[in-house]
């Protein structure tokens, strides 16, 4: 019992240890099933990884397969509480791939967040004074989608199995910042 209790005091020493300095896993990055709580697991694992790529001392490749090694030992020896490989990596895959392209192209965000700014204001006042934020995402969607394409039409571009819709290319960097944007707004209501 004394060595298992030694065991437990140290994993958490670790873990905490491990996010004190640790960067953050933005929420416009988490897919949109992802909880708080998987978030927070996913920091205590790789927290440090994320420090690496934003300080450019580790590229996508080295980055990804750390994160996902580091996850997959944790699920296998049960120390994510009941939570799977199969949405504790996308939750990795997806910060460590926002961190790299914001370090890459930090001018391009700078500049789509300003755009996005302008297209989505009336989104982003109707989510400030209580609009739901996932009504007001798929409507993100479609106004970006617009943007990109004039002659866009949801009702008939986007019908049937998703693999079939007649969508604009779009980065989906432009998702990302517009759910940021949206979660800004969301956080602004939620403190009236």
């Amino acid at each position: 019992m004394k060595k298992f209790s030694t065991y437990i005091i140290t994993a958490i020493l670790t873990l905490s240890s491990i996010t004190a300095n640790a960067a953050n896993i933005p929420r416009e990055t988490l897919p949109l099933n992802a909880t708080e709580e998987q978030k927070q697991i996913v920091e205590n694992l790789i927290g440090d990884i994320l420090d690496e790529v934003q300080a450019d001392k580790l590229g996508y490749g080295l980055a990804s397969g750390y994160a996902n090694t580091r996850i997959r030992k944790a699920v296998i020896s049960h120390q994510t509480n009941g939570n799977g490989y199969g949405i504790l990596s996308p939750i990795a895959q997806n910060a460590i791939r926002y961190y790299r392209d914001l370090l890459l192209r930090p001018d391009y965000y700078a500049q789509t967040e300003e755009k996005l700014r302008v297209l989505l204001i009336d989104l982003l006042v109707e989510v400030q004074n209580g609009k739901d934020y996932n009504t007001a995402y798929d409507e993100a969607r479609i106004i970006i989608y617009k943007a990109a394409d004039a002659s866009f039409n949801p009702d008939t571009d986007m019908v049937g199995d998703f693999c079939y819709w007649n969508i604009p290319p779009v980065d989906s960097a432009e998702f990302t910042i517009a759910r940021k944007l949206l979660n800004e707004a969301k956080n602004t209501y939620l403190q009236k």
